[in-house]
């Protein structure tokens, strides 16, 4: 049997897992209550010639890192986080810059280039060094050895670990200078790929930092397109797109009077029930993952999920995982208060939809998009990365050539 033959019965145990998974049924009734947040919240997209009317400002953060190791030892590792703004349609400058193009603000390590441990501890003393990570740390008003869960050794342990922790931190740096620039105003967003949780962070830190947020007005949302949540309320999603479509769209007192353009959107809060079958609780890490409180868990979001637009026959695909600031979700919950102001969520959602209604991904916020293709660190930027570095040790010309080319020859290209 060829070694890269896989079995049968492992697919077909592939295929039956995921069904399992796809097909559960949560009894979410299809028909919501307004004063449950778990059962489906209704309501009419925002006419699309009024999504540019807002007075918001949509920023968007996002990070990234890549790396290449070479045959000789010498690696090139970079993490980047950046951000941009939205308002009224338009992208705002956040830079300081002459460029008519670049109008987002990125920042970028100045140490690359790793032959030994060494580089590693240098990579993440210049980390904690950049403006945004020294203004976070003041405002935490703690050292990095409380406020990170992992010591320093830990995280430069690899260079994917020690990326992966820039990367992160570098971004939740982001959410606090864009919550003091002097332009950003109560009622503004921002938007971050993922959630509002951190392996990186301590919960008490991340909950400071959603607290501080909620004082200032500034609403904070995380979203994702992937994850296992989505798997988990598959069967409900379809349920409620067949009612949506199917039974109310036709009978609905639509504002919007072009048939083309009436679209219902739809939200609701994750259960517990829900969580743990998407995050079995195994172990604490999942049980502090999922929780629904200030204390104990991982950050400072609650999970919820939505559908901002309507892409006939595609369903799930229009549904995303969105985490909350729980703060703005339950004003009361250090005083264990569960009460949720839907008020505050039915806004957030209904705004959300500004974002979700052109191009790109139908139902997914299009600063996301923009915001990832400012930041990715793909493989061209890796390639033009090593080109400079080529053209500076030839201008220096201290090797010959060939010893530059072979300093720089991934071994695996020639397999």
């Amino acid at each position: 049997m060829n070694q890269k033959t896989i079995l049968d019965n492992v697919v077909e145990s592939v295929a039956h897992y995921i069904n399992e998974r796809s097909n559960k049924n949560y009894s979410i009734p299809v028909i919501g209550n307004s004063n449950n947040p778990e059962t489906p919240q209704i309501f009419e997209i925002i006419p699309f010639d009024k999504i540019d009317e807002t007075d918001r400002s949509f920023y968007a953060i996002d990070g990234s890192y890549n790396s290449q190791q070479f045959y000789n030892g010498v690696s090139i590792g970079i993490y980047s986080a950046g951000y941009i703004c939205y308002k009224g349609g338009e992208q705002i400058r956040m830079n300081d810059m002459d460029d008519p193009i670049i109008l987002g603000k990125a920042y970028y390590p100045q140490n690359i280039l790793i032959t030994n441990e060494e580089h590693l501890f240098a990579i993440y003393d210049e980390l904690l060094n950049l403006q945004p990570i020294r203004n976070l740390m003041e405002f935490f008003h703690d050292s990095p050895n409380n406020i990170f869960p992992y010591k320093k050794d830990a995280i430069c342990s690899s260079l994917s670990t020690l990326l992966s922790f820039a990367q992160g931190v570098l971004e939740w740096s982001l959410v606090y200078e864009i919550a003091n620039r002097s332009e950003t105003r109560e009622g503004d967003f921002i938007l971050r790929d993922g959630t509002l949780r951190s392996l990186s962070i301590k919960q008490k830190y991340l909950v400071r930092l959603g607290k501080f947020l909620h004082e200032k007005g500034v609403i904070i949302v995380a979203i994702t397109k992937s994850s296992p949540i989505k798997m988990e309320l598959s069967y409900t999603f379809t349920q409620i797109d067949n009612y949506l479509q199917d039974q109310l769209k036709p009978e609905y007192p639509f504002a919007e009077t072009n048939p083309k353009r009436q679209k219902l959107c739809c939200w609701f809060e994750a259960s517990d029930s829900v969580l743990l079958g998407a995050f079995p609780s195994r172990n604490d890490a999942n049980k502090m993952y999922i929780k629904k409180d200030v204390k104990g868990g991982r950050g400072s979001g609650l999970f919820t999920v939505a559908r901002l637009d309507y892409v006939e026959k595609l369903q799930n695909y229009d549904w995303l995982v969105a985490d909350v600031n729980i703060f703005d979700a339950i004003p009361g919950i250090e005083s264990n208060k569960r009460d949720r102001n839907m008020d505050k969520l039915n806004m957030i959602f209904r705004e959300l939809t500004t974002l979700t209604q052109e191009h790109y991904i139908l139902g997914y916020p299009y600063p996301l998009v923009e915001v990832h293709n400012f930041v990715s660190l793909k493989k061209d930027f890796k390639e033009e990365i090593i080109k400079r570095v080529k053209f500076a040790l030839y201008k220096e010309q201290r090797m010959d050539n060939i010893e530059i080319e072979n300093l720089f020859l991934d071994i695996h290209e020639k397999f």
